[in-house]
């Protein structure tokens, strides 16, 4: 299953992320919640957001995986998901607007693709067989 490489990767994101809250937490002494500091504020935002968009994507991923989308495609698709959490994980606690927008729109982009694609494929699975 190849969608399973993409999850591991994905996972690994969010542990990165998650660990980053922990240290922020730690340093400000903040337990629950974000203590109103800005740098954990966004943080945690990065990782919640990651944890939003990944399951989704990885789910449409797995399944147009199931349908029989071409092996190359299942990786483009995988890839595209990586850059884009990638960038947004980068862009919202740097305040690096263009990453953060250009993260999301391909997070978004790939969503919509993913889902059309599940239905192409589910419709006419010998048709697109390459």
């Amino acid at each position: 299953m190849i969608t399973s490489i993409y999850a591991s990767l994905s996972v690994l994101l969010i542990v990165k992320l998650s660990l980053a809250v922990i240290k922020l937490r730690r340093k400000n002494r903040v337990s629950v919640g974000d203590g109103g500091i800005e740098e954990l504020q966004l943080a945690i935002r990065s990782h919640s957001n990651a944890l939003e968009y990944i399951p989704i994507a990885l789910m449409l991923l797995f399944m147009l995986e199931l349908n029989g989308a071409p092996k190359i495609l299942i990786h483009v698709l995988g890839v595209t998901l990586l850059v884009g959490r990638i960038l947004h994980a980068m862009g919202l606690p740097a305040k690096d607007f263009k990453k953060r927008v250009l993260g999301m729109q391909i997070t978004i982009y790939l969503l919509i693709g993913l889902a059309i694609l599940n239905m192409v494929f589910l419709m006419f699975p010998e048709a697109l067989k390459f």
